[in-house]
């Protein structure tokens, strides 16, 4: 029975395949009652599939039904979220305005599929990208990321330049609001392998109230205002990048007339790391707390045409570290500095510390291992400005174990020994000691030659003198050491 079922089987089959054949070669591509060629076949398989079915019935053995399939993934979830931005229209030569082109892609990737939340308000693209896929890109406008906000999202790979008419006070990427918000704006925004010519209109790179962003491998240029502006918010985190209003290498002849300034904290808890500042009338402008610098490089302005490489404008709490750095021909200035570690740190050129009176306090801070290379010029290594006021709140200040060419020690520790007879020995530490008539602490040895056993004394400690008497004449060795940076 199975046999004759599956030869009855095989011979409906040719049959439906002759008859088929037969209709499809006399068909016209359309018939007279409008039927198509494709609506045709249609019909004429599912006839074949009926006579099949009805014929084999009886015959075929019933098996469980196959699983439903699970649905499809929406086309959204299936495609990759890297948006090409000229697939929008945008220009890679920069022989036009791109502005449109590249804040489409923006929109689209913001509207894209969400894998849930970040912070709060934060809408999380799963990693979406605006591929700038090595293109230039000219702007009128800033490119600025949709509220409310997104994170998890990345802008990478070409160079974007602002057109003529940019506006001069905008930025060419912008991670900020003109509203206010309780919450985060932007939380993961990564902006990468990116060369941002400002064309001398405006700033770089803006990024107010968000949290988290990095900023890798860019290169900034041609700004008037700022190349990097970081507002509020918490962890932008500034990496192997390159900053400077005009294109030099040192040396340049209008270094004189650089203005603006590179980067900008006035938020917390950020970190600059490798990055080189190489022109801008102050590199690096700090007016937020527990801030990082490592391995910077500022030739940006020389101190002596009135630049700043790292301007700490934050008295009274500074909480920031500087560390493995390398000031060249630029000083570092601090504003009354509390809780400031400058450390394994290379100062070329007569470039120094700066620690500015305001209110004339200084209290917790660390300037130790560095090296400073002067042009003996007579320049201290670290000066007071005390033209505002004297300092008069010192506390906790330690500035030791530094290592001076051509410029003049300055430490809050000395040491001195003297060789002599006589009743009196006087050390004179005013031109070592970094703050004027202030030893906190001293310790002083005299070894008497000779069998006498003279009565001594440290008689006087004023205008970090040291003065040390003896009852009687003696030959004498004495050794005194002293402290300003005894906690009081």
């Amino acid at each position: 029975m199975a046999t004759m079922s599956s030869m009855w089987f095989i011979l409906l089959e040719i049959t439906c395949f002759f008859v088929t054949h037969a209709y499809v070669e006399n068909m016209p591509l359309r018939t007279l009652s409008g039927v198509t060629h494709e609506e045709a076949m249609f019909g004429l398989n599912a006839l074949k599939a009926s006579l099949t079915r009805d014929s084999i019935t009886s015959t075929v053995p019933s098996y469980p039904p196959s699983p439903t399939p699970s649905p499809l993934p929406s086309q959204d979830l299936k495609k990759p979220h890297v948006y090409f931005v000229t697939s929008y229209g945008a220009d890679p030569t920069g022989s036009s305005d791109s502005s449109e082109a590249l804040l489409a892609a923006i929109a689209d990737a913001a509207k894209g599929p969400s894998e849930g939340f970040l912070m709060k308000d934060i809408k999380d693209l799963g990693g979406a990208q605006i591929n700038l896929e090595g293109g230039k890109y000219m702007v009128s406008k800033p490119l600025q990321l949709p509220l409310p906000g997104v994170g998890n999202f990345m802008i990478h790979g070409g160079t974007i330049r602002a057109s003529n008419n940019f506006p001069p006070d905008g930025y060419l990427i912008d991670l900020s609001t003109s509203g206010e918000r309780n919450s985060y704006n932007y939380e993961y925004i990564t902006l990468k392998d990116l060369l941002l010519d400002s064309n001398f209109r405006g700033g770089g790179i803006s990024i107010k109230n968000s949290l988290r962003i990095n900023i890798d491998n860019c290169y900034i240029t041609h700004f008037t205002n700022t190349g990097i502006l970081v507002q509020g918010g918490h962890e932008t985190y500034i990496r192997n990048s390159f900053l400077g209003q005009h294109i030099t290498a040192g040396g340049d002849k209008h270094e004189r007339d650089f203005s603006g300034t590179g980067i900008s904290l006035q938020g917390n808890d950020n970190a600059i790391t490798d990055v080189v500042i190489f022109s801008a009338a102050i590199g690096i402008m700090v007016t937020g707390q527990a801030n990082t610098i490592s391995g910077v490089h500022c030739y940006n302005k020389a101190s002596g045409f009135g630049g700043t490489g790292i301007y700490l404008k934050l008295p009274g709490l500074t909480q920031t570290r500087i560390v493995n750095s390398y000031m060249d021909y630029t000083n570092i200035v601090a504003e009354d500095p509390v809780q400031l570690h400058i450390s394994s740190s290379f100062f070329l050129g007569d470039a120094n510390i700066v620690l500015k009176s305001v209110k004339g306090v200084v209290n917790g801070l660390n300037i130790v291992d560095n090296m400073f290379s002067g042009l003996n010029h007579g320049v201290d290594m670290v000066k007071l400005d005390q033209s505002n006021s004297p300092f008069n709140q010192i506390d906790q200040v330690f500035v030791a174990r530094n290592v001076v060419k051509g410029m003049n020690l300055k430490a809050t520790v000395a040491k001195m020994s003297m060789q002599g007879n006589g009743t009196s020995w006087a050390a004179d530490f005013s031109k070592l000691l970094l703050f004027p008539n202030l030893i906190k602490h001293v310790v002083y040895t005299l070894i008497a030659n000779g069998n006498s056993f003279p009565n001594h004394v440290l008689r006087n400690v004023s205008q970090n003198r040291v003065v040390i008497e003896t009852d009687e004449a003696v030959t004498a060795n004495v050794f005194v050491a002293v402290d300003q940076s005894i906690a009081s």
